[in-house]
């Protein structure tokens, strides 16, 4: 029997449908044919973008790092991953199987949401695009497609697995629950998205109370296991905050003793010149050298090993350890010889 439009929810859905659907879907498109942005040799590969994810992931991080100190296995995740969601997305689009696509979107939108919350230079860009995604997943699974879909088609159709109970929760349908267990289901899971939304806004953000926040504004170095080894310095570099499109431009590193007198001095064109063999990168996004600085992306954590012979000479004591951005800020260590 064919549902009066007025009350059939899917098809007022129709537009949320489209729209999410294509969100996702244009993700594949955009990773395989208007541009190569799985490979990993080209400038633009996704693998890059999940490193910019790290410093400040939610709940997902160890995984994260997992993936990106292991650039094989994270090739396979971003390649399955941009399949999913080319898949979720046209087939939301088609409204085929829409309840089951639509916990790929919520599945998708909540690691969005985990990952990279908290990146957003001018408004809280990956922080809306996850919560609105899961609410989104959420309805869509409550309305099914409705008329206007292939599952539609299907039931009309009278195929043979749309008549079995595994199809209303997978595809179309009246969902097989009580009115009564249905309203709850609405109400708590509301609720409960509406509790992640304020949580993960106030935890990325300052969204509810204290200082606003926004850790894409500007570029923060975190440094590390500072120590002399004859004459070698050697430190870890961390790149945890600031805009994810471009890298923080070091042009300057130096080192001070305790009566504040520089002992040894890096210049920009000295730092665009470091050999290879003084930067160990751990993850697949990288500190290397510019043509006018040392770069930072957003996420790349390397060792830097600096060789001077004055290092062998230096008396016991402590030591600070000085790096200087390009906008003026700039970040200490401290290490003791």
């Amino acid at each position: 029997m064919n549902i009066p439009i007025k009350n059939d929810s899917g098809f007022l859905a129709l537009a949320v449908r489209m729209v999410i659907g294509w969100t996702y879907f244009s993700a594949f498109f955009r990773r395989t044919i208007l541009a190569d942005k799985l490979d990993p040799e080209l400038a633009g590969y996704i693998g890059v973008k999940f490193n910019h994810f790290l410093p400040h992931a939610l709940g997902i991080k160890p995984m994260i790092q997992y993936m990106v100190e292991n650039p094989d296995i994270l090739w396979y995740n971003m390649v399955a991953f941009t399949i999913i969601e080319g898949i979720v997305g046209l087939f939301i689009i088609f409204g085929l199987f829409t309840r089951l696509m639509s916990i790929g979107v919520f599945g998708l939108a909540m690691g969005i949401l985990l990952g990279a919350g908290w990146i957003g230079t001018t408004c809280l860009d990956e922080w809306q695009i996850g919560v609105l995604g899961i609410a989104t997943g959420f309805l869509l699974f409550l309305t099914g497609s409705g008329r206007f879909s292939l599952d539609n088609y299907l039931i009309n159709k009278n195929v043979a697995f749309t008549k079995k109970n595994w199809f209303a929760w997978m595809g179309s349908g009246l969902i097989p629950i009580k009115d009564s267990v249905f309203s709850k289901v609405v109400i708590i899971g509301s609720f409960l998205i509406l509790g992640l939304t304020l949580y993960t806004n106030q935890v990325f953000h300052g969204g509810l109370w204290g200082t606003l926040h926004n850790k894409s504004v500007k570029p923060k170095l975190e440094i590390t296991e500072g120590q002399f080894k004859n004459d070698e310095l050697s430190f870890d570099v961390f790149r945890v905050e600031g805009v994810d499109v471009y890298g923080a431009w070091i042009i300057g590193i130096e080192l001070r003793d305790s009566q504040n007198s520089v002992v040894i001095y890096y210049t920009q064109d000295k730092l665009a010149k470091l050999p290879e063999a003084a930067i160990d990168n751990y993850y697949i996004a990288k500190v290397k050298p510019g043509k006018h600085s040392l770069v930072a992306p957003l996420g790349a954590k390397a060792n830097l090993k600096l060789k001077n012979s004055k290092i062998k000479n230096l008396p016991p004591g402590t030591y600070t350890l000085k790096m200087t951005d390009i906008s003026g800020a700039s970040w200490e260590h401290q290490i003791t010889k």
